[in-house]
């Protein structure tokens, strides 16, 4: 009876709930007037944007029972090469683990730090956030979680605080953004302000944040140190608990650290072909890839044996390649729908006309209401902040305040949203239920928003602009 009770209370899996959701849009395409707004060259921002003038309403265009089931393998199209990138990242990194130095050097750097370990938290959380604040760091977070849980193990803590330590590290800089590229760089230009303008403010909000979030991620690790039975994935660290790294002082072979110095610099060529030349995902997969196999040849493993190895790794992060494909529906079936400009159009209209404070509060909820269906940085930035920047003016808040309220509505929730690619291939790498890390994340990404919303009122009421 007990047995039963459970499994009519399980969380539903998360391709179930992603599934719900794609459902859920298309019912909305029978329901929600279709309408859609002109996409024109913005010569400035290099992109097309929406003319904000623009919205009509069109022909109603539900979505098919066919064509519902169409958005599934569709959206796995359009997202082919971020399947790519964590199959390729998944099957090389197991090649590099399977060689036993990472491991050793876990080891070393664990016992090194004994007695010192809270420290490690806050120390990776701002590297990671510099990688964030500066090239935008996102998906490349995903190669780190495999180390970052290793670590967190070898400490005494979970999978949940090894991928914090990454995943909220990098969104600590790419949501305060004082020089990302792909969310401020875009959104100002299309506000017509000068690149990277207002960086003071955002900088504060970085410093804030910095301290502030590793705070509530050592509140839970030292729980869980104290008593592993408080871990949300106590049930995963039971299933691996044959993968967690053991504190001693091992040598490092010649051949380990040959191996370790391929992986910091294949990371290393990977940072500066981001930052300089602009690479995307297939680049990364391409530079993870040879990294691999480099790291396999001079770690000894038989060619034979790193083919194996790298199945397995691949194998093992299927699912959060999968889930990507299968959140990218969600917008397929909106965009089919023609139903995404009209949510877009409703959610600005329902601010204009507020008081200042209150509008910059009320863009705020809307951008983070928005990145739920965009989960893209730079296409939201695309699609709304056209819409928000004359609202800016007519409400009577500065342009830089609606970037403000577009970069944090954009950046913080992305650790929440199960819509967001990055999110759910982290999620896979890590074996981690979305349930246990939303139960886990949705405090922090709480105080987060109140920080931010601090921030966003003192912006309305200072008129802070461009300096």
């Amino acid at each position: 009876m007990k047995e039963k009770r459970e499994r009519k209370l399980a969380f539903p899996h998360t391709f179930v709930i992603l599934f719900c959701i794609i459902a859920l849009m298309a019912v909305c395409s029978y329901v929600i007037p279709a309408g859609s707004y002109e996409r024109i060259f913005n010569e400035t921002a290099n992109r097309k944007v929406v003319d904000p003038d623009s919205f009509t309403y069109v022909a109603q265009s539900p979505v098919s029972f066919f064509s519902f089931l169409h958005a599934i393998p569709n959206g796995m199209v359009e997202v082919a090469d971020i399947m790519v990138f964590i199959f390729v990242v998944g099957g090389a990194f197991n090649i590099i683990t399977q060689t036993g130095a990472m491991e050793n050097g876990i080891k070393k750097l664990a016992y090194r730090l004994q007695g010192r370990e809270k420290i490690i938290i806050p120390l990776m959380m701002f590297v990671f956030s510099l990688g964030g604040a500066t090239f935008g760091m996102s998906e490349e977070t995903i190669i780190f979680i495999p180390i970052g849980i290793a670590l967190a193990r070898a400490l005494g803590y979970d999978a949940i605080v090894g991928m914090a330590m990454v995943t909220f590290g990098a969104a600590i800089g790419f949501s305060s953004g004082f020089l990302n590229p792909f969310t401020v760089g875009v959104a100002q230009k299309i506000a017509e302000l000068p690149t990277f303008s207002g960086m003071p403010l955002r900088i504060a909000v970085w410093l804030v944040m910095v301290v502030v979030v590793p705070l509530c991620i050592l509140r839970y690790a030292n729980k869980v140190r104290k008593n592993p039975e408080c871990s949300y994935v106590r049930d995963l660290e039971l299933a691996q608990k044959d993968k967690k790294i053991t504190i001693e002082d091992v040598p490092l072979r010649s051949r380990d650290i040959l191996v370790l110095l391929t992986l910091a610099g294949g990371l290393i060529i990977i940072v500066v072909g981001v930052m300089k030349f602009g690479w995307g995902v297939l680049d990364i997969a391409a530079v993870f890839l040879g990294m691999g196999i480099l790291g396999g040849i001079l770690g000894g493993t038989q060619p034979n044996q790193m083919a194996r190895d790298f199945i397995a790794g691949a194998k093992d992060i299927a699912m959060g390649a999968l889930i990507v494909g299968i959140a990218r529906g969600i917008l397929v079936v909106m965009s089919e729908g023609q139903i995404l400009d009209t949510i877009v159009h409703a959610l600005a209209t329902l601010i204009s006309g507020l008081p200042k404070a209150v509008a910059a509060e009320g863009m705020l909820i809307v951008q983070c209401v928005i990145n739920f269906f965009i989960p893209s940085g730079s296409g939201q930035a695309s699609t709304t902040m056209p819409i928000m920047t004359p609202l800016a003016d007519i409400v009577g808040i500065s342009r830089q305040t609606a970037v403000l309220a577009f970069q944090f509505g954009d950046g913080f929730t992305n650790a929440i949203i199960p819509t967001h690619g990055t999110l759910c291939a982290s999620l896979g790498v890590a074996g981690i239920p979305f349930n246990k890390w939303f139960k886990f994340a949705l405090p922090v990404v709480a105080v987060e928003l109140l920080i931010c919303s601090a921030f966003v009122i003192f912006a309305a009421v200072t008129g802070y602009g461009p300096f």
